[in-house]
C-alpha cells in the first residue's frame, strides 16, 4: 500500500511532456496508437514549442528501449507518434526535435528485422517531403546514403522481403535527394563520395528488370502493378536525380555510370548500357546534352585499347545519344567530336590490320577478332552520321572538309604511305573509311548555294580520288557527290539504268538554276565532265559505277543545268559513245557496251528535259534501231546478271549511233548554241590525271620524256620572238582544238614507244638524259658556289689579273646603315 502511493505521488510529480508521451501509448499495442491522447500531445507541442525537442528525446529514448526488449508494436506507434509531430509542427525549434528523430530512425536501420528497417525508411521518406522553415548546419545525411545503398543491393533470402527491403532502400535514396539536392547548407550530395554509391545502387536494381524497356520519357502513365516493381521505382528515382542535376553536376552524375558498366562488363551487350543512357538524356536538361557526349567520347578513347565488342557498346551508345540530344548535343567543340570518332576508326583499321592492340607486336597480348573491329567500324561511321544530323547546313560543311582533309593520299602526304604496319593496304582501308564516312555526313545534306558546299578545297581533293585504281573508292566519291548534287530527293528515281519512253512518270522536281548554281558550274563544270569522262575509261568499273555515273549526270541536268550546260552535257555524251567506239583505251566488251548504253539512256533523258520534238525523235529512231539490231549497246541488256555480249565489238556505222551533225541541226533550230554542238568534246587533261594513278612504268616515262624534250639540246637554239598581234590570238583560239588533237597523238605515241622499244634502246636514251642533267646541275652549281665579291676589296693574280678575295661574312665589314 504504501509502495503504491509513493508511485502515484512521483507519477504525478513527473514533466507534462512525459505524462503526455505516456498516455499515447495503449495497454495493449495491438489496439494502436491513442487518437485522443495523441491530439492532447500535438496541441502541447505547438503550445509550448520550447518542449519539442525533450519530447523528442523521450520518445528516442522510450523506442530505444521498446526496440532492445523487442516490444514492436509500441516501436510502432512511437514513429506514428513522431510522423505526426513532424507533420503539425514547424517551429524554430523543431532542427532538435529531427536529431532525435534521425536517432530514430537510424536505430531502426540497423536493426535486423526487415519490418524495422522499411519502418524506418517510411518515416524518412515522410520526413523528406517536409519543407522546413530554418535550415540546419550541422546535421549530416552520410550515414543514410550507407544504409539506403546497402538496403538496395539486399540479399534476403525469402524474395517477396528481399523486393522490399529493396524498394525501401530506392526510396530512402530518394528521400536524401530531396531533402539534400536543394539545400546548399548541407554536405553535397553531387560529391563522389554520394554519387559513387547512390547511382551504382539505382543501376544494380535497374538491371535486374532489364526486361521492363522504357517506353517514354516519363513513366508515370505505369500502371500500378508496374509502379511497385524495383525497376521502375529506380528508373523514377533515376530519372529525379538526373533532372535535379546541374550544369557542374552532370559530371559527377555520369561518371560512376561509366564505372558501373565497366565493371560489370554491360558495354558488350549494349542494350542495358543504351538504356541507362536513354534514360540519362531523356531526363538531363537539354542545354547539358553535350556534356554526356564528351564524357562518352572521353571514356572512348579511355578504353582504345579494349576489345572491339567494348567499343563498339560504347559507340552504339554514342549513337543512340546523338539521336535523343538536340542540335546543341555536340556542344562547342564540334570538330573535337568528329576527330575523336575518326581517330577511333583509324585505331581500329589499324588492329585489325596488325591482329593485336599493341604495334610492338609483344607475345601475350589479347589477339583481335576481324569481324569484330569490321562491326566497330561500321557502328562509329553510322556514329559520325547521326551526329552531322544534329548540325545546320554551315558547321556540316566543316566537317566535311575536316574529314577531307583526314583522308590519306600517297604522294601527297608522304608521312601517311609509311602509316601502320598495313602499308598500301592500310591507307586504302583508312581512305575508305573516312570515304565512308563522309557518305554518312553528306547523307541529307540540303543547301542552296553549290559554291558554299562543295568549295575547291572540298571538290578538287574529292574528285582526285575519283581517278584512283580502287574501284570501291570511286564508287563512294560518286555517291559523295550525289549526295551533295540532290537537293529534291530525285537520286531514288534513278537507281537504275534504263530507257524511259516518257520520264514525267517518275514525278521529278526540277527548279530554275540560280545564279549561285551557274557561278558553281562557269567554275567547275570542265572539272565535273573531265572526271565523269575519265571514269568510263576504267577497266575495273562495274555495273554500279555506270548506273551511279547516270545518276550524277542526271542529277546535273536538273539541279545545275542552264542552256550552256546542257549542249555541254549532251557533247560529253557524244564523247563517251566516241570513246566506246574507238576504243583508243582497251576497254573490255563490257565497258564499251556499256559506255555506250550510259551514252544512249542519258540521251534520252536529256532530250526529253530540253523538249526539242526534233531531238526527241532523232534520239529515239537510234533507240528503236538499237533494240532491233545491236541490243547490247542498250542498258536493258548490258547492267543484268548474266548479260549476253558478242565476242567482240567491231567499228559501228549508219543509224545505231547517234549523230552529233544531226543533233546539232535540230538543236541549232531551237536557238541552241549550234558552233559549241558541233565542237567535239576533249577532256582537258593535266598533270593529276597522269600522277594520280600511276598505273604502269610506260605513263610514268612518258612523264619524264615529255619533260625532257622540251629541255633537249636539239632546242637550245632559240627562235625570234613572234609578234602577237589580233590576227595571232585569233588564231590561237581557233587553232586550239586542233592543237588538243595533236597534243592527244604526241603523248599517246610517246607512251607507246616507251612500252614497245627495246630494253637497250630506252636505256640509251635514260643515259643521255641522265648526262645532260648532269651536266646542268655542274653549271648551276658552278654559278651559285662561286664566291661573291668581297667588301675587303680585292687581290691581284698571278696572272696580271685581278680576282676576288673570299671573305667570311662574320669578318666583313658593312657600313653603319646596313647593320641593325
Amino acid at each position: 500500500m504504501y509502495r503504491l502511493w509513493v508511485c502515484g505521488c512521483c507519477g504525478a510529480l513527473r514533466p507534462r511532456y512525459k505524462r503526455l508521451v505516456d498516455n499515447i501509448f495503449p495497454e495493449d499495442p495491438e489496439d494502436g496508437l491513442v487518437k485522443a491522447n495523441m491530439e492532447k500531445l500535438t496541441f502541447y507541442a505547438l503550445s509550448a514549442p520550447e518542449k519539442l525537442d525533450r519530447i523528442g528525446a523521450y520518445l528516442s529514448e522510450r523506442l530505444s528501449r521498446d526496440v532492445a526488449r523487442h516490444r514492436y508494436g509500441y516501436v510502432c506507434i512511437a514513429m506514428e507518434a513522431l510522423d505526426q509531430l513532424l507533420m503539425a509542427c514547424h517551429c524554430q525549434s523543431i532542427n532538435l526535435f529531427v536529431e532525435s528523430f534521425l536517432k530514430m530512425v537510424r536505430k531502426l536501420l540497423e536493426a535486423d528485422k526487415p519490418n524495422l528497417q522499411i519502418l524506418g525508411t517510411n518515416s524518412f521518406v515522410k520526413f523528406a517531403n517536409i519543407e522546413e522553415d530554418t535550415a540546419s548546419y550541422h546535421r549530416s545525411y552520410d550515414f543514410f546514403v550507407s544504409r539506403f545503398s546497402e538496403m538496395c543491393h539486399s540479399s534476403y533470402e525469402d524474395p517477396d522481403i528481399r523486393t522490399k527491403i529493396r524498394m525501401a532502400g530506392i526510396n530512402g535514396l530518394q528521400g536524401v535527394v530531396r531533402k539534400t539536392v536543394n539545400d546548399d547548407l548541407q554536405s553535397n550530395i553531387w560529391d563522389p563520395q554520394h554519387m559513387d554509391k547512390i547511382v551504382p545502387s539505382l543501376l544494380f536494381n535497374l538491371q535486374s528488370g532489364e526486361g521492363t524497356e522504357s517506353r517514354s520519357p516519363s513513366p508515370l502513365q505505369a500502371s500500378e502493378k508496374e509502379k511497385e516493381s524495383p525497376a521502375e521505382l529506380t528508373e523514377r528515382c533515376f530519372r529525379e536525380l538526373l533532372g535535379r542535376a546541374a550544369y557542374g553536376n552532370i559530371k559527377n552524375a555520369v561518371t560512376p555510370v561509366l564505372m558501373h558498366l565497366d565493371n560489370h562488363s554491360l558495354w558488350e551487350g549494349k542494350t542495358f548500357a543504351v538504356r541507362c543512357f536513354k534514360i540519362i538524356m531523356y531526363s538531363i536538361q537539354s542545354q547539358h546534352s553535350h556534356l554526356v557526349i564528351q564524357q562518352l567520347l572521353g571514356h572512348l578513347d579511355a578504353n582504345s585499347k579494349n576489345s572491339a565488342t567494348v567499343r563498339a557498346g560504347i559507340v552504339e551508345v554514342l549513337l543512340e545519344a546523338a539521336a535523343i540530344a538536340s542540335s546543341g548535343s555536340v556542344g562547342p567543340t564540334v570538330l573535337e567530336v568528329f576527330n575523336t570518332l575518326l581517330r577511333q576508326l583509324r585505331l581500329s583499321v589499324d588492329y585489325e590490320l596488325t591482329g593485336s592492340y599493341d604495334a610492338s607486336g609483344n607475345i601475350g597480348i589479347k589477339i583481335i577478332k576481324t569481324h569484330e573491329e569490321r562491326q566497330l567500324q561500321e557502328a562509329v561511321i553510322r556514329t559520325i552520321g547521326s551526329f552531322a544530323n544534329t548540325l545546320p547546313t554551315y558547321q556540316r560543311s566543316e566537317v566535311m572538309l575536316f574529314i577531307m582533309g583526314k583522308i590519306p593520299v600517297p604522294g601527297v602526304h608522304p608521312a601517311l604511305t609509311n602509316a601502320g604496319s598495313g602499308g598500301c593496304e592500310g591507307i586504302r582501308m583508312i581512305q575508305i573509311m573516312l570515304l565512308k564516312s563522309l557518305v554518312q555526313v553528306t547523307t541529307g545534306f540540303q543547301t542552296t548555294n553549290m559554291l558554299t558546299a562543295l568549295p575547291n578545297s572540298f571538290l578538287e581533293p574529292l574528285l582526285s580520288f575519283s581517278l584512283m585504281e580502287d574501284p570501291e573508292v570511286r564508287l563512294l566519291v560518286l555517291t559523295i557527290l550525289l549526295s551533295v548534287i540532290d537537293r529534291h530527293d530525285n537520286t531514288p528515281k534513278f537507281s537504275s539504268i534504263s530507257i524511259i519512253s516518257d520520264i514525267s512518270v517518275l514525278k521529278l522536281k526540277v527548279d530554275k538554276c540560280s545564279r549561285q548554281d551557274n557561278l558553281f558550274m562557269k567554275k567547275h563544270a570542265q572539272q565535273l565532265y573531265r572526271h565523269i569522262y575519265l571514269a568510263c575509261k576504267e577497266q575495273s568499273s562495274g555495273p554500279q559505277h555506270f548506273e551511279t555515273l547516270y545518276t550524277l549526270l542526271a542529277l546535273i541536268s536538273m539541279e545545275l543545268a542552264n542552256e550552256e550546260v546542257v549542249v555541254d552535257l549532251i557533247r560529253l555524251a557524244l564523247a563517251l559513245q566516241e570513246l566506246a567506239q574507238t576504243n583508243e583505251e582497251s576497254l573490255s566488251v563490257y565497258n564499251r557496251c556499256a559506255v555506250h548504253a550510259l551514252s544512249a539512256a542519258y540521251l534520252n533523258l536529256i532530250c526529253q528535259l530540253t523538249t526539242v520534238p526534233t531531238f526527241c525523235q532523232h534520239i529515239h529512231e537510234v533507240i528503236e534501231m538499237r533494240q532491233k539490231e545491236v541490243p547490247f549497246l542498250l542498258p536493258e541488256d548490258v547492267f543484268i546478271e548474266n548479260p549476253k555480249l558478242p565476242a567482240s565489238l567491231e567499228k559501228l556505222e549508219g543509224d545505231v549511233l547517234f549523230q552529233q551533225s544531226k543533233i546539232t541541226e535540230v538543236l541549232g533550230g531551237s536557238g541552241y548554241n549550234t558552233d559549241r554542238l558541233a565542237t567535239p568534246y576533249i577532256p582537258q587533261f593535266t598533270d593529276e590525271d597522269r600522277l594520280s594513278k600511276r598505273k604502269s612504268i610506260g605513263e610514268t616515262i612518258s612523264l619524264q620524256v615529255e619533260v625532257e624534250s622540251r629541255n633537249s639540246p636539239e632546242k637550245e637554239e632559240r627562235t625570234p620572238a613572234e609578234e602577237i598581234t589580233f590576227e595571232t590570238l585569233k588564231n590561237a583560239i581557233v587553232d586550239s582544238v586542233g592543237m588538243e588533237e595533236q597534243e592527244r597523238e604526241r603523248r599517246r605515241q610517246v607512251v607507246e614507244k616507251f612500252q614497245k622499244a627495246p630494253f637497250e634502246e630506252i636505256a640509251a636514251h635514260c643515259g643521255a638524259r641522265a648526262t645532260l642533267l648532269q651536266s646542268k646541275l655542274n653549271q648551276i652549281f658552278e654559278i651559285t658556289i662561286r664566291p661573291p665579291p668581297s667588301p675587303s676589296g680585292t687581290i691581284s693574280s698571278g696572272y696580271g689579273q685581278t680576282q676576288s678575295r673570299s671573305v667570311p661574312v662574320y669578318e666583313m665589314k658593312f657600313p653603319d646603315l646596313c647593320v641593325y
